[in-house]
C-alpha cells in the first residue's frame, strides 16, 4: 500500500520511492534496497504498477514506476481496509473502553 501510495501521483524511481517513505514517516518507516526492489517487481508481475526505464544525458538510466488502473483499485480497496482496521483498533483501546 505505501509503495503504491507513493506513485500515485506520478511515476517514481525506486530509491525515490524508498527516501519518500522514509521522510514522510519522519524516519520511521525505511526501506532497504534489498527489500524494495524485490517489492517493486512483484507488484508489476501483478499488474499493479507499470515500470519503465528512462536514461538522461550524464545519469545513469532508471525504472521509473507508475500506478496501473488495476493498481488504482487495489490501493483503494487497501485504503479502505486499513481504515476499517485502525477504527477498530482505536475503538478497543480508546480510554472509555479498556
Amino acid at each position: 500500500m505505501l509503495i503504491m501510495a507513493m506513485v500515485e501521483d506520478r511515476p517514481r524511481h525506486g530509491y525515490e520511492i524508498g527516501k519518500l517513505i522514509e521522510q514522510r514517516s519522519r524516519g520511521v518507516l525505511q526501506f532497504h534496497v534489498a527489500s524494495l526492489y524485490p517489492l517493486l517487481y512483484r507488484l508489476e508481475k501483478r499488474g499493479w504498477l507499470k515500470g519503465r526505464w528512462i536514461e538522461k544525458a550524464g545519469q545513469r538510466r532508471r525504472r521509473f514506476y507508475r500506478l496501473t488502473s488495476e493498481g488504482k483499485k487495489v490501493l483503494a480497496a487497501q485504503r479502505k481496509t486499513w481504515r476499517e482496521f485502525v477504527d477498530a483498533i482505536n475503538r478497543i483501546t480508546e480510554v472509555e473502553n479498556a
